[in-house]
């Protein structure tokens, strides 16, 4: 699989945090939980890890998924979330999930695909941890859309992939990609006027410019036949956890 060019420096977890609280960044996260939700309709009972910056997609399905949690890169930062409630976020390394193996029911992979500079390791880990039936969806910068084009945003750090690039990313890695969606098809500016017509301009682009999505949204499935040889390191590199996040974690290997 061949990104469109390599991967870059992690965006800092406090710069992700300002541009999710603003008027753009509200917007955004709006779209793309919707484009999540539309593929998992309901998570009840079932184990939920987000890992990058997954936080802006992860809140629709607390109280309603048996557990959830947010694993941070340790390049990238931790911030307690969710601001209301007790911490479901952990610092840790990407290319070392600290989940046991099958533990997962789905994951999400969110502003890290494009920066991480351990994108291999990563996968194999997803995979790891994924139960049999398990799932993915990993959110990515669209390769010919706009957003990736300026570093206004966080989709214009790092690569940029266009729907079959993840598409083969999943497949190289043992899983098997399921349906694929798009958002992000108004420009990334901060006035009211293009944020208020945001629907309008996803209805469209969805229907006649799907090429041109800010974001790809790629969801797969575990291949559990024929296996993956996953990497077994010396010694796992134990998470930092900002709040209560330990108790997320416990909940989430307790009850798998």
């Amino acid at each position: 699989m061949a990104p469109a060019h390599d991967g870059g420096m992690i965006t800092d977890v406090v710069d992700l945090r300002d541009f999710y609280h603003s008027r753009l960044g509200h917007v955004t996260a709006r779209l793309m939980r919707a484009a999540v939700r539309g593929l998992w309709p309901n998570l009840s009972g079932m184990t939920l890890v987000g890992v990058g910056y997954a936080t802006p997609l992860l809140r629709p399905f607390v109280g309603e998924a048996r557990s959830v949690a947010a694993l941070m890169p340790r390049a990238q930062g931790v911030l307690h979330w969710p601001s209301d409630a007790p911490g479901l976020t952990l610092l840790g390394e990407e290319a070392e999930l600290p989940f046991a193996s099958g533990s997962i029911d789905r994951v999400v992979l969110a502003h890290i695909v494009e920066t991480t500079h351990h994108l291999p390791q990563l996968m194999e880990e997803v995979w790891r941890v994924l139960g049999p039936f398990g799932r993915v969806i990993v959110v990515a910068p669209g390769r010919a859309g706009v957003w990736a084009r300026t570093d206004r945003t966080p989709f214009g750090h790092g690569r940029s992939f266009s729907n079959g690039q993840v598409t083969r990313l999943l497949r190289d890695h043992q899983f098997t990609p399921t349906e694929t969606t798009r958002c992000l098809f108004f420009p990334p500016v901060d006035r009211r006027v293009l944020l208020a017509a945001a629907p309008a301009w996803e209805e469209i682009g969805r229907r006649w410019l799907p090429q041109v999505a800010g974001v790809v949204v790629v969801e797969a499935t575990k291949q559990v036949y024929g296996g993956l040889h996953v990497r077994a390191p010396a010694r796992r590199r134990a998470p930092v956890f900002a709040g209560q996040a330990a108790t997320a974690r416990q909940q989430v290997e307790r009850q798998s």
